[in-house]
Parts: structure tokens; C-alpha cells; sequence
């Protein structure tokens, strides 16, 4: 069984608006605390969710008893051994999720796709149809 291009499509989209979001993190936050010791500097791995002191990305939920229903969870990561604060962590998230707000309609413009919380995980819900298969 293939995956359908279109899927193939949007995920590829979601792994760069999670690069993206990365990047801002690492700018912003970067020095905030020492890397995990197995965790190479930012550049050094072939991919941006590989390196730095933040790991983003994206899993898809079928949101069984969600408010929300299907989407993809927002993953944010500190890749640190250090305690991190409440306070900061929080900091980082809102910034996080600020930022994924302003740029969604950059990478998904189209679409009607919304950053929603659900429980104590962000989402990304809305429309993530293919459209027709005889159209790939």
C-alpha cells in the first residue's frame, strides 16, 4: 500500500512549518540551557529536529475523546538534562504557539487549519482532506 501524494505533500509542509517554528526557538531561546550531552549543536545533524537545544514535529491523532477531534498534536521538546522552570517552559510554549499562529497561513494558506489546545497537548485541526485521489 503507497501513501497518496497528497499526504505525502502535507506532511512534508508540516515538517517544515515544525523546522520553522525550530529555528525561531533556537534563535529565541537557544542559550537559555546546556544541551543534552547526546544531542549534537544546532547544524550539526541532518535535520533541525536532530540538533540545538528544541526537537519540534507533529504525530496525527484520530482525537478519540478529544474536544477537538483529529488532528496533529504539536510536539516542543527542550533537549536538556537541566531543570527547566515552570515559568520558563511556559514562557517558551507560548512563544512556541504564538509563533505557529502567525506563520500557519504561510504554509497552509488554503486551508482552513486552526492551533487549538486539547487537554494539556496543543493541536493543529481543521482541514487536512486530500480532495479527490483522481487528481494526484
Amino acid at each position: 500500500m503507497s501513501t497518496h501524494p497528497k499526504q505525502v505533500e502535507l506532511e512534508s509542509t508540516m515538517r517544515r512549518l515544525c523546522d520553522d517554528l525550530d529555528h525561531y526557538l533556537e534563535d529565541t531561546f537557544g542559550d537559555a540551557y546546556p544541551l543534552h550531552p547526546n544531542r549534537p549543536e544546532r547544524g550539526k545533524a541532518s535535520s533541525v529536529a536532530y540538533d540545538g537545544l528544541f526537537s519540534t514535529g507533529t504525530q496525527f491523532t484520530l482525537g478519540y475523546g478529544s474536544n477537538h477531534g483529529r488532528g496533529y498534536i504539536l510536539s516542543v521538546e527542550i533537549r536538556t538534562l537541566s531543570w527547566v522552570q515552570k515559568e520558563k517552559k511556559e514562557t517558551i510554549e507560548k512563544a512556541a504557539m504564538e509563533y505557529i499562529r502567525e506563520i500557519l497561513p504561510i504554509y497552509f494558506p488554503h486551508r482552513a487549519i486552526e492551533l487549538k489546545r486539547d487537554g494539556n497537548v496543543y493541536k493543529l485541526v481543521g482541514d487536512f482532506s486530500l480532495g479527490d485521489s483522481s487528481n494526484s
